[in-house]
């Protein structure tokens, strides 16, 4: 699986972008840059990183406001956004965070500082990603398992309807006459085509949830290989660009 990582990297200060660039891309990471935030939004539909390094105060187009724009949308939303800012206000972090930034950090920053934060939002959005996926299987599971139930309870019911057919034809058998016969047949006919259809529908219904569940796992990933992917996200790939 190629695990390695997109980062946009915003800032109108051109020697953060290449600054960031180099660091970066040694480490493995895949990188694009904007200057700002209305190139931002041009190079996520075009990138679609798996990070946005986002600087708040830039000409045109603030931080916020790229933030606001991208979690708007369904399509990026989900996108993490790291945020640099010059101020210190405890009031500008409240607002980023309600604005959907997953973490913020105040220049003057650390490079250490700033690699473990990307580690930290990486792995988050890993493990809220393979959350998503069990939740969807049990959720799979679930409706088969009450389609299971609604389908045993129809089996159930059209025996015990079968045995009251037969029943009755037994009990009649001397003096039905070939109209109620034939009567009989037919509602047998009838029960018998019902069940079958019951399985019928239901076999489909399993090997449909089945195939779901099949390519769910083939995104998923165990969480001891989740944890050592996370520990290891600035690390690889090294040497290879």
């Amino acid at each position: 699986m190629n695990t390695r990582k997109k980062i946009l990297i915003v800032d109108d200060e051109q020697l953060n972008l290449e600054f960031f660039e180099v660091m970066l891309s040694k480490l493995g990471f895949i990188v694009e840059k904007a200057e700002d935030g209305i190139e931002a939004l041009e190079k996520v539909k075009r990138f679609y990183p798996d990070l946005i390094l986002l600087d708040n105060i830039m000409p045109r187009m603030t931080g916020w406001e790229v933030t606001k724009t991208l979690k708007g949308d369904p399509k990026y939303r989900d996108i993490p956004i790291v945020m640099f800012s010059a101020l210190d206000d405890i009031k500008d972090k409240i607002e980023g965070f309600e604005l959907g930034v997953d973490d913020y950090i105040t220049k003057p920053f650390n490079f250490s500082e700033v690699l473990a934060r990307i580690r930290v939002v990486l792995r988050n959005r890993e493990l809220f990603a393979q959350i998503a996926v069990r939740e969807s299987r049990l959720d799979m599971a679930e409706e088969l398992n009450e389609d299971i139930k609604n389908s045993l309870a129809n089996f159930v019911s059209s025996v015990d309807e079968l045995d009251s057919a037969l029943a009755a034809a037994i009990r009649d058998e001397e003096t039905v006459d070939k109209s109620t016969l034939s009567r009989l047949v037919g509602v047998l006919t009838e029960k018998t085509q019902g069940v079958r259809k019951h399985i019928a529908e239901l076999d489909a219904r399993i090997e449909k949830t089945l195939a779901e569940w099949e390519d769910l796992k083939k995104n998923e990933i165990g969480l001891s290989v989740l944890e050592s992917q996370s520990r290891n996200f600035p690390h690889q790939e090294l040497g290879k660009e």
